[in-house]
């Protein structure tokens, strides 16, 4: 049985409009014709021209009347000095919708210029959720890759330029209206990226699962995204994963994002966090190297919940966060990942400056096991 301990009163939030399937991006002249006129606000990974994705997204505006103008210089894990600048760019532009087609960094640029643009401030002004001052654009999310969640979140997250504290900004406007899940899409990720991606996934059903704030819509949406992320992770590191692997790794990145939306996250992120603002680390490996320690640290007091994701995984669920730690250390390993700090040059040394970081994270606070500054240090050690 799971229990449910509500501590506040919260509403379930929505979710976002759904255009899944092969050839959906076609949809998009549709779809922007009826949120906006005049002009449309395109963001990209400045990667995914080689594919030619944001060419075929900019034809369908230009085609359905829009002016489209190309937003390409975002950068991977976004600061708030880099989204300032967008957000200003953006109040300058004025366009009449903004369409983010991309990675997770991409997703959460747009989000965050979209929210200074029409909100001013700063990016640390708005840390928590729910600080929108102005009346933002409608967003349109269009992922290119199978894991950040972004698209059906209402957070943006933002590194702090001078603390590279990692910031969980969200609010109801931050949500996309509208997004298109198309697997043809993703299906040209390379196989690190699918890797690292696909276990941040992972991490998000695991950890939205037991968190303090978990509700019964959050454990509908980690229960099925992990379902489908288990059995479609290793079909999708073979050298051409096919659409069906693809979809079902895309729906179970979108169902994970959506499980944060209801419940958070936990110490995993809060631990992986300074890994990418002191080595730049990617987020999908960072949270990868982190769940194994955090599952064995919070083992006992979530052994029930974390039970019925390990039998779904086809796994005992006798010492079910042993297990899972266990499980994801493998699939890291087959993926070719990094399984241990020191493999990516992380200094042993640095440990308790990345715990202050790690405890002064938002994230850690929904942890199912209070975590201490102290433990953050012994959750970095057992996986140094």
């Amino acid at each position: 049985m799971v229990n449910y301990i509500l501590t506040e009163k919260r509403q379930p939030r929505l979710a976002p409009r759904l255009y899944t399937g092969v050839g959906s991006l076609d949809a998009l002249s549709q779809i922007a014709d009826a949120l906006g006129d005049g002009s449309v606000w395109l963001v990209t990974d400045p990667g995914l021209h080689g594919h030619g994705y944001p060419d075929r997204a900019q034809k369908l505006l230009e085609n359905a009347g829009f002016k489209v103008i190309l937003v390409s210089d975002v950068q991977e894990n976004p600061d708030s000095l880099v989204v300032r600048k967008l957000g200003d760019r953006l109040s300058s532009d004025n366009p009449s919708l903004i369409v983010a087609l991309g990675g997770g960094s991409a997703l959460d640029t747009a989000k965050a210029a979209n929210l200074l643009a029409f909100s001013g401030g700063e990016m640390v002004d708005y840390r928590g959720y729910g600080k929108a001052k102005g009346k933002l654009l409608p967003m349109v999310g269009i992922p290119t890759t199978t894991g950040t969640g972004s698209e059906s979140q209402s957070y943006a997250v933002i590194e702090e330029r001078q603390s590279h504290l990692k910031m969980a900004c969200g609010d109801p406007q931050l949500l996309f209206h509208t997004v298109i899940l198309d697997p043809e899409l993703a299906a040209s990720q390379p196989r690190r990226v699918a890797a690292v991606s696909g276990l941040d996934a992972l991490t998000h059903s695991l950890e939205s699962h037991v968190t303090t704030r978990k509700s019964p819509l959050s454990h509908m949406y980690s229960m099925e995204a992990w379902r489908l992320l288990v059995a479609a992770f290793p079909k999708m590191l073979q050298e051409k994963p096919d659409l069906e692997t693809v979809a079902e790794m895309q729906w179970g990145a979108f169902l994970a994002g959506a499980a944060i939306e209801q419940s958070m996250l936990g110490a995993c992120h809060a631990s992986a966090n300074p890994l990418t603002a002191h080595y730049g680390l990617v987020h999908g490996l960072a949270v990868s190297l982190m769940m194994p320690g955090v599952l064995r640290f919070n083992s006992g007091g979530a052994d029930g919940p974390y039970g019925s994701l390990a039998r779904i995984a086809g796994l005992p669920g006798i010492r079910p966060a042993e297990e899972l730690a266990g499980m994801l250390e493998k699939l890291a390993s087959s993926a070719g990942l990094e399984t241990r700090l020191r493999d990516c040059g992380v200094n042993e040394g640095i440990f308790p400056i990345l715990a202050e970081e790690a405890f002064d994270q938002w994230t850690g606070k929904f942890n199912p096991r209070p975590v201490s500054e102290s433990d953050f240090v012994e959750i970095y050690k057992s996986v140094f």
